[in-house]
Formats: C-alpha cells, structure tokens, sequence
C-alpha cells in the first residue's frame, strides 16, 4: 500500500509543476512593457495551408525595449505572419517594411497596466483552480486505496501530505503572480 500511496504523491507533484509551468508561459505571454520574443509564442500563420507557430517560419528578435522584429524566412510569409499577429488580438500593430515586420510596444498607461494585472491575476486563480483539482483526484485515488484496505491513519497522513503540498504549490503561484505585477507596475 505504501508503494501505491508514493505513486499517488510523485504523480500529484509532478501534475502541479505542470501547472506551474502552464501558468509560467501564460504570464510571459502577457506584456509588462518590455520586449518579448516570447509574446508571439502561440500565434499561428497559414504556412501553405498549415498553421504553423511563428516562430517556425521566421526569425523574431528584439531590436530594443520597445520593439520586436520579425523576420520570415521566405517574403511571402510576410502577410500571413502579419494578418495572424493582427488576428492574435495582443494590441500590437504590426508594421510590415516589405522585408520585415516590426512590432513596436507603446508605453503602457496605468489603466493598461491595471488591466493586465487582473488578466495575470485570472491566470494565476485558473492555477490555483487546476492544483485543487489535482488535490482533489489525489485525496479521491487515496479514499479508494482506504476502501481497498489502507488503514485510515495512513489514508489521514497522506491526505494531509497532498494538503501540505497544495499550499506549496498555491504559495508558488502567489510568488509568481507578485513578481508578475511587479514587473507590470514598474514605469
């Protein structure tokens, strides 16, 4: 049984860091007023009629704090590189020059700013939502394990480890969402 109670435990954890990493790429995705190549990370263009990541069909770099360039691999990917960024719905407008898109950054008022505090704060609740569903699963496998044989004073010791390990990872989220607003607030 004690076997079986470890599984349940390194599945949770390893669950919850996926979550935490889900989370991680999500608040990247969300501009705090510098230059990111990684803002374009999951915006797709019809490459030949296939979507395909930006990323895979053209060089993006950042030429300065406020500005990132895209620069594709072939010229005639230079329209549909900028109708999906446009579709993308960032509130960045390209500029196409004919050989490359430029997305320039405007400074962020701070009712923007507000904003994509609560955005990064949404994102950081729908992780604190998914860790409790995974506790929840753990806690549900281990009520199985209890009605299978596991004494209850296992079952209660393993349920308060899933417990510890859900403040954890909630704690963790809250680090990230302050380090988020942090960077989001500085002008």
């Amino acid at each position: 049984m004690s076997e079986e109670l470890e599984l349940i435990k390194l599945d949770t954890e390893s669950t919850m860091k996926k979550a935490i990493s889900f989370l991680e790429t999500e608040l990247i995705k969300i501009r705090a007023g510098k230059a990111n190549p990684n803002m374009l990370d999951g915006i797709v263009a019809d490459y030949y009629g296939s979507p395909t990541p930006i990323a895979q069909i053209a060089n993006i770099s950042v030429l300065d704090a406020r500005t990132i360039s895209v620069q594709p691999w072939e010229k005639n990917m230079l329209q549909p590189i900028e109708r999906a960024i446009i579709a993308s719905n960032i509130g960045i407008n390209p500029q196409n020059d004919g050989n490359y898109i430029r997305l320039f950054l405007p400074p962020l008022t701070e009712e923007r700013r507000k904003e994509l505090v609560k955005r990064c704060n949404g994102e950081g609740e729908n992780g604190k939502v998914s860790i409790r569903n995974i506790r929840r699963d753990a806690i549900e496998q281990i009520k199985k394990l209890q009605k299978d044989g596991l004494s209850e004073d296992a079952a209660k010791d393993a349920e308060a480890e899933m417990q510890e390990l859900t403040n954890r990872y909630i704690a963790l989220i809250e680090k990230h969402l302050e380090a988020k607003e942090k960077e989001i607030m500085v002008v």
